[in-house]
Formats: C-alpha cells, structure tokens, sequence
C-alpha cells in the first residue's frame, strides 16, 4: 500500500519483459476457431463456444510458447493467432481482441458453468457481478479452470482488458489476501448476511421462537420434535449452487435452540466464506496464472490494482482517448470534422462509448496507462492506441 501504482505497473513490465519465453525464430502458436458454431449468438452446448474450442486446441501448447514480450507498437505480439474457419481476417490483432470479448462473453452466460451470478445481483446489490463457482471439481473442469487462469496472465502480457465482472472477493483470494468475514459475505450474498444478522442480534427466546416461525413460513424450518406444533430451524443451509448442506454431522436431525443459535450463525457464515474462498477452484486458476506470469508479481498488488491491470476500467475516459489520438497529415484538432466528431462522443452514454471503441478497435475496454503518457511518439503506444483519425470523405455537405 505504500508503492504507487504506476510503479508497481513499470517493475511488472520490466519483470514480464525479463521472463519472455518465446523468442522471434519461434513461430506463434495458432488456433482455428469455428465463428459457426456459436452463430446466432446461441451456443447450443459448451464444448462449441470459443473458449472449449481454445482450451482443447491450447491444452498441448507448452505455456511457455503463450509466454511473450509486452505488446507495443504497431504490430504486436500475442501469445497465439486466430483464424477463423471461412474468414479472411488480415493482420492478427483484431482476431485476437475479439476472442478475448467474446471468451469473457461465454464466461459471464449461462452456457460455461464456471462463473457463478453472485446471490447479491438478485437484490439488485453488485449486479451482474460474478464469482467461481463453488462445486466440487472433475477433471476437465480443472484444465478449464486452469486455462481461465493463463487466458487472465494472457490478457496482461497482451494489456487488452478484459471485460470481466468479477466480485472484489475472486481478486482478493487470486493475490493471496484474507476474505473480511463481514464485508464480502455482504457484497457477495447480502440475504445470507442478514439471515446471519438476525441469529446474531436476538436478545431472548420468545424473539428466537418468532424468528422461526417467521423462517417456517418461508418454508426453510420444519417443526421441533419436542413441541410438535413449535417451528424451528435445523443445522442445515442452501449452499451458493442450490443444493442444503448438513453444517455439522448429522445436521439434519439437530434443531436450533436458544444454546447453540450463534453456533448456528457462525456455521453459516463459514459455509459462505469456504465458498468464496473456493479453494480448489482457485488452486487451479493460480496454476493457469503462474504458468503465464510469475506468481510473486501479486504479492506486490492490491485486489483492485490486479483488476485494473487485468480488467482495465469499465468506463472510457474520453481525455485520455484524445491524449493517445494521432490526426492523419495536414489535419488539425480545430478542423471542424474533428471538433463535431469529439462533441458527438461527448455526447455518448458510457454504454454507447463502449460500442464505439468495440467497432473501432474489436474490444470494449482499453487500457488506461499507456507509457507515452500524453500522447508522445508512436512506439511507445500500447495498442490499441493511438486512434488514428482520417481526412472527412467529401468537402460539400453538413
């Protein structure tokens, strides 16, 4: 916390810089992706969406050919090419962007199962926020997990950000930080928390009694075998994917009483930070991560300075754009189609924006450090800078 970011973000390039892999005699990996698979926009079963397709293709590449030198300039290098089947795409950086969005899309729907809506979005609290899901694991969904993990240490060799909503608890626990047991159970499942509150602020038995009359007609209590008409709760809770969990060993038959409400509470909370924390889940994204990018470099990083450099800001800075905007020969900033050009962006919603740099650019974040800073000489752009901006198509007209 006491190193500013922008140096952070200048030891990170010289040191993924310094641990380059794939040197220029080494030709780039390449995989062919199928757009028809996914046309329509509906993918009919996972194994068809792009990042299936790569994950299969990519799985025999050694991680070391997906480990290159930072992308600068006008040509840069990416860890693979794309080519798609019956398309002529010139130049290899547009395929490679629109992967990357359309990867990010398939990963926040409902046709991969790894990212999970946070319960919270529900409310309306971190909406479309999402975090791992929290399941056991097969075989095949630990190498999808695994290339989750290089495509994120992919997109920061690459600095194109990744459209990702992801719950400030999936950075923490990627860069080894401890879950706040109260703020992200919050953020991440506020109904959770206030079922947690309510056990935890009750002062007598009767209050105890109505709380669980109150559950029961919500259909989550069942009756005490003690006083068969007296509603009450058991050691027992829906886990984040749906299905009730036993809190303790035979949980199922122990009821919640007056002397064992707060341990009750306490059971809870810990089934939703285990989930969270989803240890064998990001056991496996590290691994995809550390095979891209020395893990050490996170030690350095906060959770948000980790989803600045691997996510970008979800909104676009237009003074920033015209910073890192290059007028082509002979035209000028005071050129009239040039000012209607940046008065109409401004008129644009953040929503609009992001439309806009997807069409010009094939991504719909881009990176807000560039090490030109105001616009200086061209090599020292990262890509997708500078926008260039051409002569208008005719003189006449409005």
């Amino acid at each position: 916390g006491l190193i500013f970011y922008d140096t952070k973000v200048t030891v990170m390039n010289r040191v993924l810089n310094a641990t380059v892999q794939r040197t220029a005699d080494h030709a780039a990996p390449e995989i062919t992706l199928d757009p028809l698979e996914i046309v329509g926009g509906e993918i009919r079963s996972s194994e068809n969406s792009y990042f299936c397709q790569a994950a299969r293709q990519l799985g025999c590449v050694p991680s070391s050919q997906l480990c290159v030198k930072l992308a600068s300039g006008g040509d840069p290098t990416y860890a693979f090419n794309i080519r798609f089947t019956g398309e002529e795409v010139h130049g290899t950086s547009g395929s490679f962007r629109h992967f990357l969005w359309q990867v990010c899309k398939e990963l926040q729907s409902s046709s991969l199962s790894l990212l999970l809506l946070c319960p919270s979005s529900a409310v309306n609290k971190n909406k479309g926020k999402y975090i791992l899901t929290p399941s056991p694991i097969t075989y095949a969904e630990e190498q999808l997990l695994h290339f989750f993990g290089q495509l994120l240490g992919i997109a920061i060799r690459a600095d194109v950000p990744l459209p990702l909503d992801l719950l400030p608890s999936f950075w923490k626990t990627l860069v080894g930080e401890p879950l706040d047991p109260d703020m992200d159970l919050q953020e991440a499942d506020i109904l959770t928390y206030n079922y947690v509150k309510k056990f935890e602020n009750i002062s007598d038995e009767t209050e105890l009694e109505a709380l669980c009359a109150e559950i029961a007609s919500q259909h989550l209590a069942t009756e005490s075998p003690d006083c068969p008409n007296k509603p009450c709760c058991k050691f027992t809770y829906l886990s984040l994917t749906g299905e009730e969990v036993e809190l303790c060993p035979r949980g199922r038959h122990i009821p919640v009483g007056w002397e064992n409400k707060d341990v009750y509470a306490a059971a809870i909370r810990s089934l939703r930070m285990r989930e969270l924390q989803t240890p064998e889940c990001m056991t496996a994204v590290r691994a995809g991560l550390g095979s891209i990018i020395p893990l050490q470099l996170l030690t350095t990083l906060t959770p948000l300075e980790m989803e600045l450099r691997t996510c970008g800001l979800p909104y676009i800075n237009l003074e920033f754009l015209k910073a890192h905007t290059m007028y082509q020969v002979g035209l000028m900033e005071t050129d009239q189609h040039i000012e209607f050009f940046w008065s109409a962006l401004e008129m644009f919603t953040q929503e609009e924006l992001c439309k806009f740099i997807k069409f010009a650019c094939n991504q719909e974040r881009i990176p807000f450090t560039c090490p030109c800073k105001d616009g200086g000489p061209d090599t020292a752009h990262v890509p997708p800078y500078p926008m260039k901006i051409a002569p208008p198509d005719g003189a006449a007209g409005t």
